[in-house]
């Protein structure tokens, strides 16, 4: 994009135009005590300068060279041909399909994306254009409180306390109550959802729970939504969309909405997005779903098309009417996790998954053999642990001082967890990556 700047000419010439003396008068209605003080702007460099600037920032970026980082964003192998999709100038540089008569491609893509969720989660209507995985969770959130006209919902303390933290932004505009429902943390504890406490909660919207938890553990998830439903309250399933290719779907326990993290499905990681977040619900609910719709249809000629359907965004109707006020084109994002889809198949994924369980079996075998850490909780967990280690946060730094992302210090969000590390393997963890942690962590003691 070109850059004009303007010169005193331009500037004297506007704000005579408004009628103001000085930039400064555009302002006079702000508080001094809360203006942004001024900026100490740098002087002006030649284009070589401002290259060799910017590669030295660049080279601050500390990438490790061993990562058991997970947390809710995971290093997956992208095949080529998702890079070469998405880069396509069609697809790269399109926005938002109003016009479907010169937006047969992104409308496709769209439509064959949540075909795919459809699959993936069993749920029989799925939308797009969800910012990420939190932000789709709020949104369901807002999605059971319009079906059951309640204003109280329910989030297990074992949903990622990120999602916790923005559902609590998002339900704080209209006023509706979130309850955390409690997770046993203790030493004894296996630090999933009881399902025998949410008839205590009363009259809730929808009860939220996640498949695999933060905590990398299996919940219990077919009796969390019959708890719900006995409640008349939607269940909503936070899931991690790898793990489907091996877990029960969420249309198969009783989910009434399903929302999930599309990062894992071809999504780089890139230091925290672009992601896409995915929606799926039941047929019955389509009408109260944010997100753009997409369709197949026929034209006058017989010919299929696509077009937008069901249009509940404020761009489309009153905006007191909308089913979401919230929401973007993640498009792009979306056309990648159907390119990675597609391209890696039910038994890739499903490779992709079982590669990652046993990898993760083989990390924590290997780190209890050695005396060094063990799992903070029982039970059954998919490609992620808790595991427990003396002096966790000072031997965390000493391992990246290394090279080595051990995963993500639990104390940082819950004090009672000070002693924990989460750690993920993917079908990318190596066994030598697993020897280095090892290794690392001993010399720590």
């Amino acid at each position: 994009m070109s850059y004009s700047p303007h010169t005193d000419a331009d500037r004297r010439v506007m704000l005579d135009a408004i009628g103001v003396e000085s930039v400064d008068d555009l302002f006079a209605d702000i508080p001094g005590s809360v203006r942004a003080s001024e900026w100490e702007v740098p002087p002006p460099l030649v284009e070589q300068e401002v290259r060799a600037e910017l590669a030295r920032l660049a080279g601050r970026n500390r990438i490790p060279e061993v990562s058991f980082l997970g947390a809710g964003v995971y290093r997956h192998l992208i095949p080529a041909v998702v890079g070469e999709v998405i880069g396509r100038p069609e697809f790269a540089t399109a926005y938002t399909p109003y016009q479907p008569e010169v937006s047969q491609g992104t409308l496709q893509s769209i439509y064959e994306f949540q075909s795919l969720i459809c699959e993936l989660t069993g749920m029989e209507v799925a939308t797009a254009s969800h910012y990420d995985g939190a932000t789709a969770t709020a949104e369901a959130a807002l999605m059971a409180c319009r079906l059951t006209r309640r204003d109280r919902v329910a989030v297990s303390e074992s949903v990622n306390p990120d999602y916790r933290r923005v559902l609590e932004t998002y339900c704080s505009g209209p006023g509706i109550e979130v309850v955390t429902v409690p997770v046993d943390l203790g030493d004894d504890g296996e630090g999933t959802t009881d399902p025998a406490g949410i008839a205590a909660l009363g009259s809730i919207a929808c009860l939220i729970a996640a498949q695999p938890n933060y905590f990398g553990q299996l919940e219990p998830m077919a009796e969390l939504a019959e708890a719900a439903h006995a409640s008349r309250a939607q269940f909503v399933a936070v899931v991690e969309p790898t793990s489907l290719a091996v877990l029960e779907a969420p249309g198969d326990y009783g989910a009434d909405i399903v929302t999930a993290e599309g990062q894992p499905l071809g999504v780089p990681m890139s230091f925290g997005g672009p992601y896409v977040g995915l929606m799926a619900a039941r047929m019955a609910s389509v009408r109260q779903m944010p997100g753009r719709l997409v369709g197949a249809t026929r034209d006058g000629s017989g010919r299929r098309g696509y077009v937008l359907t069901l249009q509940a965004r404020e761009q489309h109707i009153r905006r007191e009417k909308a089913a979401s006020n919230i929401c973007t084109n993640q498009a792009l994002m979306a056309l990648a996790a159907t390119a990675y889809l597609t391209s890696v198949g039910p038994t890739g994924l499903r490779e992709v998954a079982e590669l990652s369980v046993h990898q993760a079996r083989h990390l924590v075998g290997a780190l209890e053999s050695a005396g060094l850490a063990k799992r903070r909780f029982g039970g059954v967990y998919f490609n992620e642990v808790a595991m427990r280690l003396p002096d966790a946060e000072r031997r965390h730094a000493a391992l990246v001082d290394g090279g080595i992302l051990a995963g993500r210090l639990l104390g940082i969000d819950d004090p009672r967890l000070a002693d924990t590390i989460l750690m993920a393997t993917t079908e990318l963890t190596t066994d030598d990556d697993i020897g280095r942690l090892v290794a690392g962590l001993a010399a720590t003691k």
